[in-house]
């Protein structure tokens, strides 16, 4: 029961909330939006989900606000990145609008889970779908479930920003140009494993991607999109294997209001000692500012500072601000859930 929660206490893991919303597509139409308390999905062993990777994800939150009004914050953008990850995976794509409307009603029937306001806490959504038919064979998939639950995480960082340290290690490739890298499927997080793994062993947060083809210009930063900040300028990578993160988005958005200068372009490992601040950022955390870079095949560190710098502080409290219903939202991001 949501009364029973510790709200200034929950950590990012999955709490039991009242019900999630499902629809299926049986290869002719999707069906109607249905509701259930059951937390498990039910399924034949030769499901081709679970054999080919025929899946995708995404995650958006709901926030509590200072007025006591619950927003959705950027709702219709996730809808999209779902579409272009099932047309990507030969999935039929969930209608925008059956996306929303399922994230609506989601938070509506799980309102007592959005965390008060003062804990800092929010609404995590997993909206999903998975290729349903049973079948063998490296195929197509005409049959689509679609799930969507919920579950009230925490701050990332407790007590404020926090700087952490990531190491670019070339053991793995993240994704490949042309590959899936540029849409939230499952498979993606897998193959970033080993070296993840290998990055916390050594007491780094995260582990920065290279290019697959060079291994010459700065990818992803973990499971994260990566920006930098130099003469008033935000830069962030462009390559076709990188996930178009939505917050990154934002916060582009956000620098461009501030009065800086917004690139997306190529950033080669060298230019990072050019940064005056740089960051990681991520639904989870918005914005996760990076101390130190270490590289383990040059065994040379970049610095950042032992405290988040005044352009990261600054777009972090700009977007919490809007998702928290301090600021007014003139971009018409949030959908307010009543």
């Amino acid at each position: 029961m949501a009364a029973n929660i510790d709200w200034n206490n929950i950590g990012f893991g999955y709490v039991k909330t009242n019900a999630n919303v499902r629809c299926s597509f049986d290869g002719k139409k999707w069906s109607p939006l249905s509701v259930t308390e059951d937390e498990y999905i039910h399924m034949h062993m030769s499901t081709m989900c679970l054999h080919y990777g025929i899946e995708a994800f995404e995650g958006l939150k709901a926030f509590r606000g200072v007025d006591g009004r619950v927003r959705l914050f950027r709702v219709r953008d996730n809808a999209l990145r779902l579409q272009s990850s099932a047309r990507k995976l030969c999935m039929t794509p969930l209608p925008e609008e059956t996306f929303i409307e399922a994230c609506i009603r989601l938070v509506k029937l799980n309102i007592d889970f959005v965390p008060p306001y003062e804990s800092g806490a929010s609404l995590y959504i997993r909206p999903f779908i998975y290729g349903a038919q049973v079948a063998l064979g490296v195929h197509t998939c005409p049959e689509t479930e679609f799930v969507a639950f919920c579950s009230p995480v925490g701050p990332y960082f407790k007590g404020g920003m926090q700087m952490i340290k990531v190491v670019i290690d070339r053991i793995q490739d993240r994704a490949a140009p042309r590959g899936t890298g540029d849409v939230k499927a499952g498979g993606n997080y897998a193959s970033s494993l080993l070296s993840g793994d290998k990055a916390s062993k050594l007491g780094y947060a995260n582990v920065m991607y290279l290019d697959a083809a060079e291994h010459k210009y700065i990818e992803e930063c973990g499971a994260a999109n990566f920006f930098g900040i130099k003469d008033g300028t935000y830069i962030t990578p462009a390559s076709p294997s990188i996930l178009p993160s939505i917050t990154n988005k934002s916060l582009r958005t956000l620098a461009a209001d501030m009065g800086l200068k917004v690139e997306q372009r190529p950033i080669p490992v060298e230019e990072l000692k050019t940064f005056s601040e740089a960051g990681a950022c991520g639904t989870a955390a918005v914005i996760a500012p990076i101390g130190s870079i270490y590289d383990l095949d040059t065994k040379e560190y970049v610095e950042y500072g032992s405290e988040p710098g005044p352009v990261c502080r600054e777009l972090y409290t700009r977007l919490r601000d809007i998702q928290y219903g301090r600021a007014e939202d003139t971009h018409g991001w949030c959908t307010i859930v009543e």
